[in-house]
């Protein structure tokens, strides 16, 4: 017998409730689960959709500003936004490289030719179209990324499938952090300021500082330089516009021009850091130390090989939001790290008297020679 007046009634109650919430879960706990997935999924696509208008609205301003258009060039840039580049088969794979290659080559100049029309006033300033370039392709990225979620997110939500929602619940996280480091790095492409990804060229314009730089192929400048009683071939990107270059093919071009007669190569770039890693750490490794999408890593690795050329690698960690954003005053500091390990590599695995070959791999943004 209870002692408290309609307890009995509470227990019997609170075992309802009980029953009533484990019937509920068990036929709509899915179904529950889902809609709060889609309501998180929706919250980042708004966010998505923000940072996505803004990359476009400061393309805009950097084109209204530096290229004095006489009509708005709105309808220009929301063409170039949806602008795609179609790989190559893949089916017989004999000579892909070269096909890719070429479709990158036609790409960089037709995007260039539309940066030219769209800013007339800026079409003989090769800096300022390059920095351009980066800007608009930097708001591509941006829309690219917003349809591309908003398309699972509609296509889960229509489907009320569970997986494809949770499949982009649990990616976006990262996503959205990529797409932060788009939308930072959109003024500093726009204003040509350094990014993370710049401290490959950074390296190379202190080695190269106060010696003569001449063009070498597709937008690449060399130096030769007195280096530990060695002679150093020093290479990079043209600067300070924003600009890569090719560096396979200037790295070709210069290893014939001194017929192989190399005692290594070494490419300095920035590195994808693991998490817990800091940034700014200086690593060494073997190998051509060059992203994007193979045909420069294909071409050097063609022509070292062909020489038998020890090729190093010297990287500075960075997460990918760092490499796109305005250069943090670790990677800055880095530089010097990253000097000290080259001058290592050459009096430890080269003899006085001997050329070698430093790239400096990445963005010239800000980066003059």
């Amino acid at each position: 017998m209870s002692l408290v007046p309609g307890s009995d009634s509470l227990t019997q109650i609170i075992s309802l409730l009980t029953y009533a919430f484990f019937i509920v879960f068990i036929f709509y706990g899915q179904r529950i689960q889902m809609y709060i997935m889609v309501r998180e999924v929706e919250n980042n696509l708004h966010k998505l959709r923000v940072i996505k208008d803004e990359g476009r609205k400061t393309a805009i301003e950097a084109l209204k500003e530096m290229g004095k258009p006489t009509s708005d060039p709105s309808a220009r840039v929301d063409r170039y936004l949806d602008y795609f580049t179609i790989s190559p088969q893949t089916m017989d794979p004999s000579g892909i490289v070269y096909k890719l290659d070429h479709i990158l080559d036609m790409r960089d100049e037709r995007l260039k030719e539309e940066v030219r029309l769209m800013a007339p006033a800026a079409a003989g300033d090769e800096v300022q179209i390059n920095n351009l370039e980066n800007t608009l392709e930097a708001a591509m990225a941006l829309n690219y990324i917003y349809k591309v979620v908003r398309h699972y997110y509609i296509q889960g939500k229509k489907t009320l499938s569970l997986y494809v929602i949770m499949q982009l619940q649990m990616i976006l996280p990262m996503v959205m952090k990529e797409a932060e480091a788009y939308g930072s790095a959109l003024k500093a492409f726009a204003y040509g300021q350094p990014i993370g990804d710049s401290v490959g060229p950074l390296i190379a314009s202190r080695l190269m500082h106060g010696y003569e730089a001449r063009k070498v192929y597709k937008d690449c400048v060399v130096a030769s330089v007195p280096f530990e009683g060695r002679t150093a071939l020093v290479l990079k990107a043209e600067g300070p516009g924003g600009n890569v270059g090719k560096p396979g093919d200037a790295i070709e071009g210069v290893i014939e021009e001194q017929q192989g007669k190399l005692a290594m190569v070494i490419m300095i770039d920035a590195g994808l850091k693991l998490e817990g890693e800091l940034v700014g750490e200086v690593s060494e490794g073997i190998g051509a130390a060059i992203g994007g999408p193979g045909v420069d890593a294909f071409k050097i690795e063609e022509k070292v090989t062909k020489y038998k050329l020890p090729l190093y690698a010297v990287i500075v960690k960075e997460d990918i939001g760092d490499a796109v954003s305005p250069m943090r005053r670790e990677i800055h500091e880095a530089a010097d790290k990253a000097i000290e390990r080259v001058r290592d590599i050459v009096k430890e695995r080269t003899k006085e008297g001997d050329t070698v070959l430093i790239v400096g791999v990445g963005n010239s943004i800000g980066v003059g020679q």
